[in-house]
């Protein structure tokens, strides 16, 4: 599309602030609302699926779908202990703000062993109904629900313990069964978002969690990853594209060397750690590719070093056709409000293609 044609123009008028919305988890601080001509929620919409936004989208700019059923069988629990429905045992970790497997006792040392230790929940049978009632969405957001825990390695790890499940993706023996395993886990993913989809009409677009790196480099290697991952990706993100949402993968560790595998799989984007050199990968693959960016370090306390931040972010993110979300890598740059006007403005007349 012409952003010329359908963008109405820039108006000083936007940077009035209407509303706040919650900051995100509890830590971080509140969003201001400016008078913008979308809603946040359609130009978040926009930003995934034309990559043609009014303005920078940012990751605050979403709303989590929270869902009991899912939270009891399939997540880590918040700031308390429980067991899911494998039998997997989950410890809230205060100092960590999340929840870990204890480890030491897996549900089973050998992939091949999974189908007579565990069995896949039947998530047809869920209270959708109940979840649903009464339920409203705030219009102005974007809805999001996040898999936390995902469907492959990271489950694969809660199952078997790291090193059990870091062995079975090498095993030839054991290579079969972990198909068969994440293509059952998949088949339920891919129930689970037609009943969030049938259920919770207004729901935007999914987030999966699937860490796959350490501080340093990759958990395993591009052949593994094609192998064990990349058709159950593509699959359940085939999936999500068909109800006409997006997905976007939450992906932990230092893993650029895989990066090309999530634009292989058709996912929308990718929720990252800074220790990643986000500059370089927007560079290569930011059109195949929506990425959590951040701007340059600077003093949030400098309302001209602030400015200079939010521009020279805008200059090299923001791009009809190749727009970057502002992530939550400088968490001092999302406090200053003279940088959040300064993307906003900035941005506006980016996309306009006025600067």
């Amino acid at each position: 599309m012409n952003g010329l044609k359908r963008k109405p123009a820039y108006s000083e008028k936007e940077l009035r602030v209407v509303d706040q919305k919650p900051g995100y988890g509890g830590f971080m601080p509140p969003t201001d609302l400016f008078d913008t001509p979308v809603s946040v929620r359609e130009n978040m919409n926009s930003h995934y699926f034309d990559k043609d936004p009014w303005y920078a989208a940012t990751l605050r700019d979403t709303t989590s779908l929270q869902l009991e059923a899912y939270n009891v069988n399939l997540s880590r629990p918040h700031k308390h202990d429980s067991v899911d429905f494998f039998g997997v045992p989950w410890k809230w970790v205060e100092s960590a703000g999340g929840s870990i497997t204890p480890g030491g006792n897996p549900r089973f040392e050998d992939a091949n062993e999974w189908r007579d230790v565990i069995s896949i929940p039947d998530v047809d049978s869920w209270d959708w109904e109940g979840m649903a009632k009464d339920f409203r969405f705030d219009p102005r957001f974007s809805h999001i629900f996040t898999f936390l825990n995902g469907f492959w390695f990271e489950r694969l790890i809660s199952l078997m313990d790291f090193e059990n499940a870091a062995m079975a993706l090498v095993d030839s023996e054991q290579e079969d069964a972990v198909h068969d395993l994440f293509g059952e886990m998949t088949t339920m993913g891919n129930k689970l978002v037609d009943k969030i989809c049938e259920y919770f009409p207004g729901i935007d677009g999914f987030t999966v969690h699937d860490d796959w790196g350490a501080q340093k480099a990759p958990f395993f290697s591009d052949e593994v990853a094609r192998n064990y991952f990349l058709p159950y990706m593509k699959d359940f993100v085939g999936h999500i594209h068909s109800k006409g949402r997006y997905c976007v993968i939450h992906s932990c560790g230092k893993i650029e060397d895989r990066v090309h595998i999530f634009v292989e799989a058709g996912i929308d984007g990718w929720e990252m750690m800074n220790i990643n050199d986000v500059r370089k990968l927007y560079t290569e693959f930011g059109e195949d590719l929506c990425f959590q960016a951040w701007p340059l370090p600077f003093d949030p306390e400098d309302d001209n070093a602030a400015k200079e931040a939010a521009r020279e972010f805008v200059d090299f993110f923001c791009h009809p056709g190749k727009p970057a979300l502002l992530g939550m890598g400088n968490r001092e740059a999302l406090g200053s409000k003279v940088f959040m006007e300064e993307v906003y403005e900035y941005s506006r007349k980016r996309y306009l293609g006025l600067v």
